[in-house]
């Protein structure tokens, strides 16, 4: 009989609520390495596309030219979408303020703008972060649950046999404890990666925010001078910006 026992013999005396419970845990398990391979590989193509584009911006030799280069490539990262906006509200000027979104004056109204595509940004990268978090706090608590089910079974299938010997009782309340082991295996993945997608997105959100206060800077003092001094000095970023 020894030699029976395992995963499979486990699967095969365990209920349904054994099963619900290893189906539980391989659903969270999917969702979570979805995410996990997803949003890595998102990330790292948004992070590739915005060095790309930061490099180009701050080489253009004008606001004019910058605004070129969005036209022929598009937003394809936030950077450039902020960019986008906060270059589209420079060219419109004045009659822009006429509307009731733009009252305070330009400079309010482009923090407002700047402010906004900050906070789209910050709630699209936040996208399946609630699963990842559930997955590791709930995880091992659903896999223990499957332990303390699946010896409580066993246990009432060694009392109805009469047979309550160490080699009888061991062999049950091992195989149990793979639920616990399942657990974990699944919330481990879950936890870093969670911690490692917090971390890349308050990096990220921090030269977002930084990008935009440069932004504000250029359209304001641009919209001041009407650009002509932009014609011949380079869109050099400040040193030590993010």
């Amino acid at each position: 009989m020894n030699e029976s026992l395992g995963f499979a013999h486990f699967l095969s005396q365990s209920d349904a609520i054994g099963r619900i419970v290893l189906f539980l845990l391989l659903a969270l398990s999917v969702a979570s390495w979805y995410l996990i391979l997803a949003k890595g590989a998102a990330n790292l193509l948004a992070g590739r596309r915005a060095a790309a584009f930061l490099r180009q911006f701050w080489n253009a030799a004008s606001l004019a030219e910058a605004k070129e280069m969005l036209a022929r490539q598009g937003a394809d990262n936030a950077f450039a979408g902020l960019a986008r906006e906060a270059l589209a509200l420079e060219e419109r000027g004045q009659p822009g303020l006429q509307r009731l979104a733009a009252a305070g004056g330009q400079g309010e109204f482009l923090t407002r703008v700047l402010r906004n595509g900050i906070d789209q940004e910050a709630a699209r990268i936040e996208h399946g972060l609630t699963v990842l978090a559930s997955t590791a706090s709930a995880a091992p608590f659903i896999g223990l649950f499957g332990t303390v089910w699946g010896i409580y079974h066993a246990l009432v299938q060694i009392g109805m046999s009469g047979q309550g010997t160490l080699d009888k009782v061991a062999g049950p309340v091992g195989e149990a404890l793979i639920m616990t082991a399942l657990g974990l295996a699944v919330a481990i993945p879950a936890v870093l990666a969670y911690n490692a997608f917090n971390r890349r997105n308050r990096i990220w959100l921090a030269r977002l925010d930084a990008f935009a206060h440069d932004l504000y800077a250029l359209v304001t003092v641009g919209a001041r001078a009407n650009s002509p001094a932009g014609e011949v000095r380079p869109l050099r970023r400040a040193e030590g910006a993010a």
